[in-house]
């Protein structure tokens, strides 16, 4: 265990990738202690990669990259100005709703960071917000984005986890809104603190015109549910609503109604048994070629390719990090380490609410210095016995797990979206660093009640039978 753990990290504390490191510190292990053929390494590696629910990696990562292509997120820039624009502090109530909007359709902080943020930090510039403000509000929204279905990292944890991803999915619809709903408010203290007033003039015409179309797209699965209650099939209801829904749009170009079936067809689509959730991933990949190439016709055979190419690239790094961390945590596995830390743990406490306390400060410290994919896959197999034999329900850790490494994606010294809105924004990591500091409150806020109030991740996917 001391060569295992002892060398990766410190090829990590060299400055080594993490993905190498857990590679480098398997294969050291094994030429070491000789007691695992050199051939495991590469059949381990390859065994943690041969899974079905991975399929949905790359398909929602490219999903996430057609969107930004396709010019939807500037449709869900609009209409979230028309929604809440004339708010205090309105473009930053904007920037939350349109990552909520976005998180719907690519699952990833990153991407929403990129993708969104490039337009709303340079449109709360222009409006005379400050560049720091706009920065810290462009990165708590973005951890919207793993946490509202689909998510990259819930299918990742509910494969190692071996829970239903499509439970997890449901499980963090209610946590979403409620960061939400806490980072309005975080929003709207600043702008009273600033005096602030609304980025666009009220009007009932634009304000009427997005709630009409929030409700149109609410009305699509209540006309579904209303059909089959009728006696008509369900394949046959969804394809009339369909129909009617893309006439409707047609007729009156609607300025984002498109964009927000997507979170609808992805959720109803795995709530009625449609397709899984790594099924789900090619139905957004769909989605987003059909209003890129069809509908909006804003998506050129170029763009596509360079969406292709940027989805192979990101997906050859992400499932790297999945191959090196299943050796690695497969030797720990074997040689007891998992469980040596587990009963380490477990002799400081076997109160479950005081292991969360401490599972969150040790997910927090890790999230800082290793990639999400990799601490999940490392984290999993140490704390989910534990998570087991103290009672606490698989799907609700994993919210807990997720939350927690989307913070750490704001920190240095390994942050992603730090990284990523330092260099959008032109900031100084550590201006950029400091700019995100009073956006923890409320993260930390929502990652407290998260974690100690069970039902607000559980409800729903009890209520709609897929948890006991």
């Amino acid at each position: 265990m001391l060569i295992l753990v002892g060398s990766f990290l410190a090829l990590m504390l060299v400055g080594v990738p993490v993905a190498v490191a857990m590679a480098g510190a398997s294969l050291l292990f094994i030429l070491v202690s000789g007691s695992v053929p050199d051939i495991v390494v590469a059949q381990r590696m390859i065994a943690g990669i041969e899974s079905f629910p991975l399929l949905a990696v790359p398909f929602f990562i490219l999903a996430g990259n057609l969107m930004n292509i396709a010019g939807i997120t500037g449709r869900i820039y609009n209409f979230a100005v028309a929604l809440v624009g004339w708010m205090r502090g309105g473009l930053g109530q904007v920037n939350i709703i349109g990552s909520v909007i976005f998180s719907g359709m690519s699952g990833t902080a990153i991407a929403d960071a990129a993708g969104l943020g490039s337009i709303e930090i340079k449109a709360m510039k222009d409006h005379g917000y400050d560049t720091e403000f706009a920065v810290g509000v462009t990165a708590a929204s973005a951890t919207l984005g793993p946490i509202i279905p689909p998510s990259l990292p819930f299918v990742i944890y509910g494969m190692m986890a071996n829970v239903s991803i499509g439970a997890l999915f449901l499980a963090g619809v209610l946590p979403g809104i409620f960061m939400t709903l806490l980072m309005m408010f975080t929003v709207a203290w600043f702008a009273r603190r600033n005096n602030w007033g609304g980025d666009v003039a009220f009007h009932w015409g634009r304000l009427g015109g997005a709630t009409l179309e929030i409700a149109i797209v609410l009305a699509f699965p209540m006309a579904v549910w209303l059909m089959t209650k009728a006696g008509v099939s369900p394949n046959l209801a969804a394809g009339i609503g369909f129909v009617a829904l893309l006439a409707l749009d047609w007729k009156f170009n609607f300025s984002a109604v498109m964009a927000l079936m997507a979170p609808v067809i992805l959720i109803g689509g795995m709530t009625m048994g449609w397709f899984t959730p790594t099924e789900a991933a090619v139905a957004a990949v769909i989605w987003a070629l059909f209003l890129g190439l069809v509908r909006y016709r804003s998506m050129t055979l170029r763009t596509l390719a360079k969406a292709t190419f940027d989805t192979v690239e990101t997906t050859a790094s992400v499932l790297f990090i999945v191959t090196a961390a299943s050796i690695f945590a497969w030797l720990m596995t074997t040689t007891q380490a998992a469980q040596i830390l587990t009963d380490a743990i477990l002799s400081i406490t076997d109160n479950k609410w005081v292991f969360l306390l401490l599972a969150n400060l040790l997910i927090l410290f890790v999230g800082c210095f290793i990639d999400t994919i990799a601490a999940i896959t490392i984290l999993v197999p140490i704390l989910l016995p534990i998570v087991l034999k103290l009672g606490i329900e698989p799907i609700h850790f994993g919210l807990i797990i997720t939350l927690n490494l989307m913070i750490g994606l704001l920190h240095p010294p390994l942050g992603m979206v730090l990284f990523v809105l330092a260099r959008i924004s032109k900031l100084s990591v550590e201006r950029t660093t400091m700019a995100i500091l009073p956006w923890l409150v409320p993260l930390m806020g929502a990652l407290i009640a998260i974690t100690y109030i069970p039902q607000i991740t559980l409800w729903l996917p009890q209520q709609l039978g897929m948890l006991k």
